[in-house]
């Protein structure tokens, strides 16, 4: 996933990586090799924007948590160290809104965000604010700052009524231009030379400034007027420029010492799932050696285009294509993995469903006229649920579709999970839980009782109980094979939005609206609960080995607490999502947890034991490759 309210949220490191922010981190991404790094952070802190030196070593990222400051990692480090934090001293920032490297890496400037709107300009290595000056207003937001790429004592700052050239002197920034443009709204600018910049506006405009004073006006598609001139990036040959919806412009000198415009349209082939037509492009970034063209859009995808003036002369219409993966455009609330192959399966508001190969890559993408609610994946990896507000489908999974099956009538139906021996599966239908057979899709059991939504329901290991939760602080034990209940624990001021159980079944948890987790005996008897202290869990889910409980929090953090449960509430805090985890589940294997959140990312986390080995189940278990296809399409 990509965050796509961050500001410069992409760019790139060198030719073949990528630096853009995912859920609470940076991530570093090889376009070729398809490996991601990650620049930790040391706490859960809003992500306001991102920007990278001139010489790609170092990475500012504006935070802001009590108030805002600029973290400055380096990126030849692995992992990536923090190494300096620059803020507004005797001013008080909530937020860096941009900021910008000079051409040699030694300063930075930081626009802070309202009230007060203030440019700062530091020798950043000895974290020294060298200036300061306001730059803007409540009704005069800035969008963007740079330095003159010639000269570090020169800056353009330009937003909504704004566009000025500051120079810096002797512990100053005084205005050396001010043409009157307060009815324009500047949203992006680029230094085409030591002296020139060229500004984009909301209108469509783009305005030529030579030493601050405007020099030429003209449109950015003359056939698309009024199109947002969002992004500007300049390179040796010219400039790109957003254009709108889902096009770029790319601007290229010519002997004449002129401008030739080559449209990039969105890819039609890819347009149906995206809408790349509807998508707003955040930001463009071009690679050190000026061959691709990277874009970020507001849907949180990324795209890249081959920029060399061989394929560029050969068509006139180029097309993007994905940088990485199809990401999901908004919160993700389905997740499911299934044991015999490598697969998870997950679903989002943005009315998809994917399965990701959590070895390699995206294998399976469906869109939906609706919401799909949940997802479960049958053991074998060719078989999904997927619950809908009127229905829940039996789907099968071909070799390059998702293809409904049978459809049953469960309304609403917002968990769903296969037996561990997928001969069963469960489907909740508000306070009722439904047992079917996967063999004669017969309606088996209705299991009742619960008086509130139910949340949460999980197998046990021989599929003989099911354990579920609800929004009636019940926590109920339900034979498969009868329907009858066996236990119940009732606490009537929690509501439960979360229940795993131990291995054996003997020991169950249960998380809610409490802020605290209950290790409940026999699904009877609290035996003991596990206050939060400060935030929600959201989601539980207790390793195949027995030995670690994984809980994932409001603040989008994942914490690990031993078992047996210490006497002291320990546990070990790792930075996450950006938003509350949704969904967690770990694969069989014990090797991998897998985290979805409001935030539409899913991460992948390694499972380590403090000697660095991988939590190690009894026997291991070899992936199938077999694949499910019709007879139709193995005619074809």
């Amino acid at each position: 996933g990509l965050r796509s309210d961050v500001a410069n949220n992409l760019c790139f490191l060198d030719d073949q990586t990528v630096v853009y922010p995912a859920g609470n981190h940076c991530v570093c991404h090889n376009i070729d090799l398809k490996w991601q790094r990650f620049i930790p952070k040391e706490k859960s802190s809003g992500m306001c924007a991102i920007a990278i030196s001139a010489n790609r070593r170092y990475l500012a990222v504006s935070e802001c948590a009590d108030e805002g400051t600029i973290s400055v990692y380096d990126l030849r480090e692995d992992p990536s160290r923090k190494r300096k934090v620059l803020g507004g001293g005797d001013v008080l920032v909530r937020q860096f809104v941009c900021m910008a490297f000079s051409t040699d890496s030694k300063y930075v400037i930081g626009q802070s965000g309202d009230p007060d709107w203030t440019l700062f300009y530091w020798m950043w290595e000895k974290q020294r604010v060298m200036a300061t000056v306001k730059t803007g207003g409540v009704t005069n937001p800035i969008y963007q700052v740079s330095f003159n790429p010639e000269n570090h004592t020169e800056i353009c700052v330009s937003g909504k009524g704004v566009f000025k050239l500051l120079h810096y002197f002797e512990g100053s920034l005084k205005q050396s231009s001010s043409p009157k443009l307060e009815s324009h709204n500047f949203l992006a600018h680029g230094w085409m030379s030591k002296t020139r910049v060229i500004a984009g506006t909301d209108a469509g405009s783009l305005m030529v400034f030579d030493s601050g004073d405007l020099r030429r006006e003209f449109s950015v598609t003359a056939s698309f007027p009024m199109q947002d001139a969002e992004s500007i990036v300049a390179y040796s040959r010219g400039f790109a420029c957003s254009a709108g919806k889902g096009a770029v412009c790319l601007f290229e000198k010519t002997e004449e010492k002129d401008y030739i415009k080559t449209r990039i349209p969105e890819d039609h082939s890819i347009s149906e799932f995206s809408q790349a037509k509807q998508q707003e492009i955040l930001t463009l970034c071009i690679s050190p050696s000026e061959e691709t063209l990277a874009a970020s859009t507001d849907s949180g995808q990324l795209y890249s285009i081959s920029l060399s003036s061989a394929e560029m002369c050969k068509e006139e219409q180029v097309h993007f294509e994905f940088l990485s993966h199809f990401f999901h455009s908004d919160a993700v609330t389905g997740l499911s993995v299934c044991s015999r192959k490598p697969l998870v399966a997950t679903c989002s508001v943005d009315c998809s469903v994917r399965i990701w190969n959590f070895e390699s890559t995206l294998e399976l993408y469906k869109g939906f006229q609706e919401e799909p609610y949940s997802v479960a994946l049958h053991p074998l990896g060719i078989f999904m649920l997927t619950g809908f507000a009127d229905k829940l489908c039996f789907m099968n999974l071909l070799t390059d579709d998702i293809r409904t099956f049978k459809e049953f009538s469960v309304r609403g139906c917002r968990e769903c999970a296969f037996s561990h021996g997928g001969h069963m599966f469960a489907a909740v239908n508000g306070n009722i839980i439904l047992i079917y057979s996967s063999v004669t899709f017969e309606n088996t059991l209705s299991l009742k009782g619960h008086n509130g939504k139910v949340r949460s329901i999980i197998w046990s290991e021989d599929d003989s109980s099911l354990v579920s939760c609800g929004t009636d602080g019940a926590v109920y034990e339900w034979s498969t094979l009868s329907g009858k209940r066996l236990s119940e624990s009732v606490l009537k001021s929690c509501s439960y939005s979360c229940v795993t159980m131990c291995p054996d079944a003997k020991t169950v948890f249960a998380a809610g609206s409490d802020c605290s987790i209950k290790e409940i005996q026999d699904c009877q008897q609290i035996l003991r609960e596990i206050p939060t202290e400060d935030v929600l869990y959201t989601t539980i889910v207790m390793s195949h080995s027995g030995r670690v409980l994984f809980a994932g929090t409001s603040a989008g953090t994942i914490r690990t607490i031993k078992y047996p449960l210490p006497v002291k509430n320990v546990w070990t805090e790792y930075q996450g999502h950006a938003a509350p985890i949704t969904k967690m589940v770990i694969t069989s294997n014990d090797q991998m947890l897998l985290t979805v959140s409001e935030d539409g990312c899913l991460l992948i986390w390694k499972l380590i034991d403090k000697e660095g080995w991988g939590l190690k189940r009894d026997k291991e278990i070899h992936y199938a490759e077999e694949t499910l296809i019709t007879k139709l399409d193995l005619e074809e």
